[in-house]
């Protein structure tokens, strides 16, 4: 069976392994051959995470509340450095993400799939439930079920419509990958959804949902942009015509049932 190659977080290139590990704590990154630049420095942070989990389990409560537990949790921060990267929108965090943590030729990459697929309706679903609560008139006299069945079709008929609207778009303006990969890069990309759990703890105005609706849709395309090798307008122009087909169902579907 052939070594699966990784990639150069910074130019995209392929490159034969991330790292070599003499022993636990001993490692050295490797370059890549194209950029002359190291492959993926995010791998050092997830191999110190790995390692100092390791001597957490092995040493003793008094030494970890000494000492030891300062590293640990610095070492955690500097895991955290990939989900701001990622935030920030850097196509090394997302090329880091895609390629060298989510291995597509993996058999398990379809378990994978249908749960990032629920995991994304359950998000759509309950940001669907957010925009409702804003409208205190609207849903009072409504029963929860009727209220529950009109959310889930609302839910399933925009998601449709963006997918479909999205393979449709890509393949016009895009040279697309397989579309199992598409689909895998639109539900990992679109992790800014989490940050609508934060909306009732804080009381933030429904303007916000707008936001991540916004930054759903530029972390789309940078995702894409890193997938395609595209140029970003027309990665742009791809994301902006199915999240606005998406917005137009939501709103049409949304408007029938209020009449019903």
């Amino acid at each position: 069976m052939a070594r699966e190659k990784k990639t150069c977080v910074e130019c995209g290139h392929k490159v034969k392994s991330l790292f070599i590990q003499y022993s636990p704590g001993n490692f050295r990154l490797m370059k890549c051959e194209n950029c002359e630049e190291v492959a993926d420095e995010y791998v050092e942070c997830e191999l110190l995470v790995y390692i100092y989990m390791s001597l957490y389990f092995q040493v003793s409560i008094f030494m970890l509340l000494c000492s030891s537990s300062f590293d640990f949790f610095v070492c955690f921060d500097n895991h955290q450095i990939i989900f701001i990267d990622l935030i920030l929108h850097k196509t090394k965090a997302y090329r880091h993400l895609l390629y060298n943590v989510v291995n597509q030729e993996s058999a398990n990459v379809q378990h994978l799939l249908w749960k990032l697929v629920l995991a994304y309706l359950l998000l759509d679903t309950y940001r669907s439930l957010l925009l409702r609560r804003t409208n205190d008139g609207s849903n009072v006299s409504m029963s929860f079920l009727f209220e529950s069945l009109e959310v889930l079709v609302n839910v399933l008929s925009a998601n449709f419509a963006f997918v479909f609207s999205f393979a449709f778009a890509a393949k016009l303006m895009l040279v697309m990958p397989r579309g199992k990969e598409i689909l895998l890069t639109i539900l990992i990309s679109s992790y800014v959804k989490i940050f609508l759990f934060a909306m009732p703890v804080w009381e933030f105005p429904v303007s916000v949902i707008f936001i991540v609706d916004m930054l759903v849709l530029t972390s789309n395309a940078v995702a894409l942009k890193v997938m395609t090798e595209s140029a970003t307008s027309r990665c742009l122009a791809v994301c902006f015509i199915a999240h606005s087909i998406r917005f137009l169902v939501d709103q049409i579907s949304g408007h029938l049932g209020s009449v019903m």
